[in-house]
Order: structure tokens, then sequence, then C-alpha cells
């Protein structure tokens, strides 16, 4: 990954999604298998949205292609994306196709003082804007945007705000997980909510990510509580902490299930590929 990040830099080109790496030895394989996007997610789009094409070794032993190289070259449905957050559990990728965007011309870090609840106001308040905002993330009573764009939009928006700049290393240590938040031995839980939807009122620390549509929480609140407060949100809860919870990933209704199980079924047969990966019968 960081080979491929290095060679689109020198490129002037950048991957979209801006995916984690959380460690030396990640790789495309693996960023399209966990679907994990970075803060740029929200104004770019996932990793699902820049795969255009996968080849991969189904159940069955088959090499098989999924999509292409181009956007518009793809008929009926689109089984290369679905790869995306698969966790591997439908077959082993062997090539990748994506999409990739131009480095933005322009760029300004900066931080405003304010609270979780006014900084998720004035995210659902600029949300109705076109302004340059690529990253949006709350934490220790600090909102922290990074603006990206036209010289003068940027500008312009900086000034307004009158804000402090910050060093933009900052979105490095989000991304991969490496401020003093997640640090907390407390259990690690991602809600993925409404960007406007209000806080939970969970107990434990939060970081708020994605412009409001990801809150990082290290709590020690049951499992139970945590998924409740997220699906009466409007949204969904992940454990991010290995051996808390036997099911990480957020239950699915039993239609989805049955769809899953259905997928798995015609690539998988046999059930070769990380079984019970993402749900105990998937």
């Amino acid at each position: 990954m960081q080979q491929l990040e290095t060679l689109l830099a020198e490129q002037g080109q950048i991957l979209g999604c801006e995916p984690p790496h959380l460690g030396e030895n990640a790789t495309v394989g693996g960023m399209v298998a966990t679907g994990l996007s970075g803060p740029r997610r929200p104004w770019s789009g996932s990793v699902r949205d820049f795969v255009l094409g996968t080849k991969v070794i189904t159940g069955h032993g088959k090499l098989l292609r999924f999509g292409g190289e181009v956007m518009k070259n793809v008929a009926g449905y689109d089984l290369s994306r679905l790869m995306a957050g698969s966790f591997g559990c439908l077959g082993v990728l062997t090539e990748v196709s994506m999409k990739v965007l131009p480095k933005p011309r322009n760029a300004y870090h900066l931080s405003i003082p304010c609270n979780q609840a006014e900084a998720l106001q004035k995210l659902i308040s600029w949300g109705q804007q076109p302004l340059p905002i690529t990253a949006a993330c709350h934490y220790q009573e600090q909102l922290y945007l990074r603006l990206e764009g036209g010289e003068a939009s940027v500008k312009n928006f900086a000034d307004s705000l009158q804000g402090q700049e910050i060093d933009p290393e900052f979105w490095a240590l989000l991304k991969e997980q490496q401020l003093g938040f997640f640090q907390d031995s407390r259990p690690l839980w991602r809600l993925s909510l409404p960007a406007n939807a209000a806080q939970p009122g969970l107990e434990g620390d939060c970081l708020i990510d994605w412009g409001g549509a990801q809150r990082w929480y290290k709590t020690d609140q049951p499992e139970a509580i945590l998924r409740e407060a997220a699906a009466n949100a409007g949204g969904h809860a992940t454990c991010f902490t290995p051996d808390i919870t036997d099911q990480p990933l957020h239950p699915l209704q039993p239609l989805l299930i049955r769809y899953h199980q259905q997928l798995k079924a015609q690539l998988d047969p046999k059930g070769i590929f990380n079984p019970g990966r993402m749900y105990s019968d998937y």
C-alpha cells in the first residue's frame, strides 16, 4: 500500500477513499476486503465506490473477472464491488482495478474550539453548502477541518473561520488510529450514524469523524446498549477490539442474512474462505 500511494503521489494522484494501513503490511487486497476508508470518505466516497474491477479465485477453483478498468463497462450486477468489505469470505482477490483522483491543488488544515453539540451543528449547516471541506473531526473540544480545492475558495473559507492552523499529520494519525484517544485501554466501538444524528448519550469518550457520520467510542458499556443506541439513531455499531464479543459486526436482519448465505453458497459452496469471519452463519 505504501509503495502504491507513493507512486500515485509522484504522479499527482491519490486514492480517494484514503484507506488506513493500520500496520506496515497493508495490501491493496486487504484494503478492499475490509472496506475501511479514511477521513475523506464522506466527501469522496468509500473503497467500494473506487473499485472498478477484480479478479477472484472462487470456491470452485475458478479465476473469474468482475467489472473492468473503466467506469462504464459494467453490465448487470456489479460483483466486483461486492468484494469490498467481504473480509475474504467470497474468494481470493488476485487483481484489483481502482479509480484514482487528482491530488488537490491547495490545502489548509485548522482547528476551532467548540464542544460536540456545537461541532455537529456547524457540520450540519456546512453540509448544505458547496464548501471545500474534505475532512472533519471533533476531538478534545476542538473541531478539526481539512480544506482542499481552488486557492480562492480554500482561503476565503479558512479566513471566515478564524481557526488555528494545525499540522497536516493530524489526519494521518487519525486515519491510523494513533491519536491519544485510541490508546485508551477500554474497548473501541465505531458507531456509523446519519451525520445529523444527535449524540446517543453513551458513557465513555467519543471522537467524531466523517463530519458526524462516524462516532468512535472508548467505553466499557455492554454490547447490547451500544447496539440499541446505534439502531435507535438509524445506524449500526461495530466492535474494533478483539475478544470483546463473538459478533463484532452489527447483526443483520433475517432477510439480509439469507442474501448473504445465498451469495456465499454460489461463490464458496464448501465454506472454504474465512467461515464465520463476518457472521457465525456466513
